[in-house]
């Protein structure tokens, strides 16, 4: 089982963000590390006392205004739209996708990625010392993960619920859904029982 394919059951894959957060962190740090090393007259000692706003760039914008605002405006609006389009990334719903089981035109077989959860939720509350659980289907289409989270009887064996667990509903599921793997990350937690009132 590749790592890859393994992560994606414990957290949602950020990759994309992290990536596009790095290159406008090294594009501003490369920007400011240009202009330290022009203000300390590194690219010489004229450079370096020249106005931040170069007389000479000023006079090229002001022969060729039309160009530069239609260029300052595209730039502008394709700078809105990738940010536009980062946020709604960013803030979408993780995918819930369905399985193809089948993919024989006119004999389809998909299972809903809320069947898959509720079997397997409804096998692992039934293991001994499990009082509840919640499952949740994550992955893409292609490949499929778990992110199971079951809450303990006080006084519970761990091992004993992570070996049913394994031997019993995981297996269950991948034999059901014919996968060779399926990658799941479990949750584990103490049930809290009702407080009694003192009388």
């Amino acid at each position: 089982m590749s790592r890859s394919v393994a992560t994606k059951a414990l957290s949602r894959s950020y990759t994309g963000e992290r990536t596009l957060t790095f290159l406008v962190g090294l594009l501003a740090f490369l920007g400011g590390a240009l202009a330290l090393v022009v203000g300390f007259g590194g690219l010489g000692e004229f450079r370096g006392r020249r106005p931040l706003l170069d007389p000479i760039a000023l006079e090229w914008l002001g022969s060729h205004a039309t160009p530069a605002r239609i260029a300052a405006i595209v730039l502008g609006v394709l700078l809105f739209v990738l940010g536009l389009r980062w946020v709604v990334r960013s803030l979408r719903p993780e995918p819930r996708p369905d399985l193809d089981l089948d993919r024989t035109e006119g004999a389809e077989l998909v299972v809903t990625a809320a069947a898959i959860a509720g079997a397997v939720e409804a096998d692992a509350a039934q293991l001994d010392g499990v009082s509840r659980a919640r499952v949740r289907a994550v992955g893409s289409r292609t490949s499929p993960a778990l992110r199971i989270t079951v809450w303990l009887h006080e006084g519970t064996d761990l091992k004993a619920v992570w070996s049913d667990l394994d031997a019993r509903v995981l297996t269950r599921a991948r034999e059901s859904l014919g996968l060779a793997s399926l990658p799941t990350a479990v949750r584990m937690e103490l049930d809290t029982s009702p407080a009694k009132r003192v009388r």
